[in-house]
């Protein structure tokens, strides 16, 4: 049996299967986030932009897009919504596997349930499906696998097919030749995000829209190669080094990596998120006047120096790509949430100026313990002398030192409340997290659908 055929089996196997209360409130926790990053992406140039080259295929479907009352078919509406879930660099992160899982699997699997006029009930355990077969995958082709691929948009397609195979209810046969076809179509590199485009965000809109169409169309009769993950001009051959294909199923089916998550708490790029969290703690303990600071120096990974490069970002992408930048505006703003990035603060002179303190290096231990462990040492030295001092072992957020539900909850209001309003958050809110009544997906895409794009981000 290859490891595609495996998985295959395993997919139709969560069919007759009920999960665990614990796990589906990690699947609710994970379409809260979801929804929040995809909201704060909505109103944004890049998302207007794939609107209006979209325009063509808006007004016909059953499906939603975000940002808009016009409906589409559902390839058309996971692509879109893959890419805008991912704009404003809120949504969820598999820390084993550098990877995101929400924006490639939910927005695929909730284009096609929302189709289908599913419930909430059977999206929550397609996502479930979806994060367990990709986050899986994207644990063992790593860490050599980020020198130059996004792993989002790669095993991506893979999450986004499991999810969708789960939906359409393919047998073992048919969900293999699902992701053996979505898995022919994966792609990201990492260039596209060391500079200043828009490429980045499509990359997990890609993927939904691969892994939805691998699944139609395996349902349709459509086959696909079986091996494509251990061939020897297969997946792993050709996207990393030495593929620990023998750890792919373990535990499977006995505990479920979507408990195991990552959510941001922060609106910039995850590998800023340990230099963050330990200025945080430093800033909590000490008295610590940031006009009486010299100097910062900041140990991480070989992550955060070659991807965090940006030194004086000039626009909000650059920003979320700035060790020096969110690691100041922490400091000065007190938090790195959306006004972080918005013109007043990248223009703001105290956070120029202290960004010129920030040294940033590789500190060994902290390299050699990535991609298991984000973590950072942080040293601010004062005028008068003094320094503080902290390693921070993990991010507030991962899972060893998870998001409580109502900091996820804030997280998400903090994003939905200047788009929609208070009233149409919490009613989205409660469906998400049960506490109302709420059943088809369509239930969720008509209170968010077309949300009013004026911003009033305090």
């Amino acid at each position: 049996m290859t490891l595609l055929e495996e998985f295959g089996r395993f997919i139709e196997d969560c069919q007759g299967r009920s999960f665990s209360p614990s796990v589906l409130h990690h699947a609710r926790r994970a379409l809260l986030d979801w929804h929040g990053a995809l909201i704060a992406g909505s109103n944004t140039d890049t998302a207007q932009m794939l609107r209006q080259a979209y325009a063509e295929e808006l007004g016909v479907g059953k499906c939603s897009i975000a940002g808009t009352t016009h409906k589409t078919f559902s390839r058309a509406a996971a692509f879109m919504n893959g890419t805008i879930s991912h704009i404003s660099e809120f949504d969820d992160i598999f820390r084993d596997g550098a990877y995101h899982p929400a924006c490639p699997t939910i927005s695929a699997a909730f284009a096609l349930a929302e189709s289908r006029g599913d419930s909430i009930e059977n999206l929550l355990a397609a996502i479930i499906v979806g994060y367990e077969v990709s986050t899986r995958i994207s644990k063992v082709i790593q860490p050599s696998h980020y020198e130059f691929f996004h792993t989002t948009g790669t095993a991506g397609v893979f999450g986004a097919a499991s999810a969708c195979a789960y939906l359409l209810r393919l047998n073992a046969s048919q969900a293999c030749d699902a992701l053996a076809t979505a898995g022919t179509f994966a792609s990201g590199l990492q260039q596209a995000f060391r500079s200043d485009s828009m490429t980045k965000p499509m990359h997990p809109g890609h993927a939904a829209e691969v892994g939805l169409n691998a699944a139609l169309v395996a349902q349709a009769g459509m086959t696909g190669t079986p091996d494509l993950l251990e061939g020897d001009a297969g997946f792993g051959a050709a996207l990393c080094k030495n593929p620990r294909w023998g750890e792919l199923f373990e535990g499977l089916g006995s505990s479920w990596n979507i408990e195991q998550m990552t959510f941001k708490n922060h609106g910039c790029c995850g590998h800023n998120f340990p230099a963050i969290d330990a200025v945080s703690h430093l800033l909590d303990q000490h008295p610590i006047d940031p006009r009486e600071i010299a100097r910062i120096r900041v140990g991480g990974y070989r992550a955060t120096k070659e991807v965090c490069k940006y030194i004086h970002p000039k626009t909000a992408f650059e920003a979320k790509f700035s060790l020096t930048y969110t690691v100041s505006a922490r400091i000065i703003l007190g938090r790195v949430r959306e006004k972080a990035f918005l013109p007043d603060a990248l223009g703001n002179p105290e956070i120029d100026a202290l960004e010129d303190k920030v040294e940033l290096f590789i500190d060994q231990e902290c390299a050699e313990k990535f991609p298991l462990h984000r973590s950072a040492k942080v040293e601010i030295e004062m005028h008068n002398g003094l320094v503080y001092k902290h390693h921070q072992h993990t991010r507030h957020g991962d899972p060893d030192e998870p998001l409580t539900d109502q900091e996820l909850l804030d997280k998400f209001i903090e994003l939905a409340e200047p788009r929609m309003g208070l009233l149409r958050a919490q009613a989205l809110s409660d469906a998400l997290l049960q506490k109302s009544s709420v059943s088809p997906v369509s239930g969720l895409s008509k209170i968010w659908a077309g949300v009013s794009h004026e911003l009033d981000i305090q």
